[in-house]
């Protein structure tokens, strides 16, 4: 059930991504367009693109796990009056019965925020609570990791929290560009397979995980399965492909959801002949950390980046 729910997320991203959904104006992910000014100091009102704060928010629902981390990573924590049933980071986020997934503009107008953050629009839920006074900013899923500093730049512009907000973007950015640079450059690049499920749902170099992976010179393996973009970048993979397509590595962002792992792994027919799995190349990721697009993508690279490093040359 829950993979089912983390799969439906990522779903939800790609297609808004595709159809360039945002609140933000002309901006792809909900963010600040080219050239707008959100003012220098964090002195209200605040606007971002088409969303207008017009106080510092004091009762924010979050309708989005990884808009929930931002929120908390700034210094908004204290101002979030409620998150939806998935957002399960940090602990003390308060999960309430509101759904992101199937968002009721009833119920969340039923809280009396001052903010509201989303990550997509089903159910026209933009338009409803716009229409009731209640500012709402799209956070829709990234597609690179300039999306992620851009969100939390502008979350912490919406929330009276914009220095520390741009300071954690500044730092994330400097730890990605380190981790990028310092691993091994090598002659030809290592193959690699990124498990969203056993049913072998996996991502493509067009989504935000698969853009992160392509920065550390990886090559992924499920790119031509879905060549055509019908799949918004989230194939499922045929057992007989996979296996004929012998990735150097395997990571498993199914480690929660569905207990895979290496043991799991090596068990499964046909498999004992992959690269990835005799050489003992199998990474088991967080699915959380692993699906999200938030503070913490700087360990999931980092994870990555070491497991790349050790792959002998």
């Amino acid at each position: 059930m829950r993979y089912q729910a983390r799969l439906l997320t990522l779903t939800l991203g790609a297609a808004l991504a595709l159809a360039g959904c945002g609140s933000g104006g002309n901006t792809e992910n909900g963010g600040t367009p080219p050239n707008q000014d959100v003012g220098a100091t964090a002195e209200f009102p605040v606007t971002i693109g088409d969303v207008t704060v017009a106080a510092k928010p004091t009762k924010i629902v979050s309708l989005s796990p990884t808009a929930t981390e931002m929120l908390f990573a700034v210094g908004a924590g204290q101002q979030v009056l409620a998150v939806d049933d998935q957002s399960n980071f940090p602990a003390e986020a308060p999960k309430s019965e509101l759904s992101g997934f199937q968002p009721n503009a009833e119920a969340i107008a039923g809280k009396s925020p001052d903010l509201v953050v989303v990550s997509n629009d089903t159910n026209n839920v933009v338009a409803q609570l716009t229409q009731l006074k209640i500012p709402v900013y799209l956070a829709a899923a990234g597609k690179t990791i300039d999306d992620t500093y851009r969100q939390i730049t502008d979350l912490g512009a919406l929330t009276g929290n914009k220095p520390a907000a741009e300071d954690l973007a500044k730092r994330m950015k400097e730890e990605v560009d380190k981790l990028v640079a310092d691993v091994p450059k090598r002659a030809t690049k290592l193959t690699y397979y990124y498990e969203l499920g056993p049913e072998l749902y996996s991502l493509t170099s067009k989504t935000f995980v698969g853009s992160l992976l392509g920065q550390l010179g990886l090559e992924n393996i499920a790119d031509p399965a879905d060549a055509d973009g019908k799949n918004g970048g989230y194939p499922q993979l045929s057992a007989e492909a996979l296996v004929k397509a012998d990735p150097d590595l395997i990571f498993l962002s199914d480690t929660v959801c569905c207990q895979q792992s290496a043991d799991t792994v090596k068990a499964r027919p046909g498999w004992a002949g992959i690269t990835a799995v005799k050489a003992g190349q199998i990474v088991p990721l967080n699915d959380d950390i692993g699906s999200r697009w938030g503070p913490r993508t700087v360990d999931l690279l980092r994870q990555v980046a070491d497991a790349v490093s050790k792959v002998p040359a």
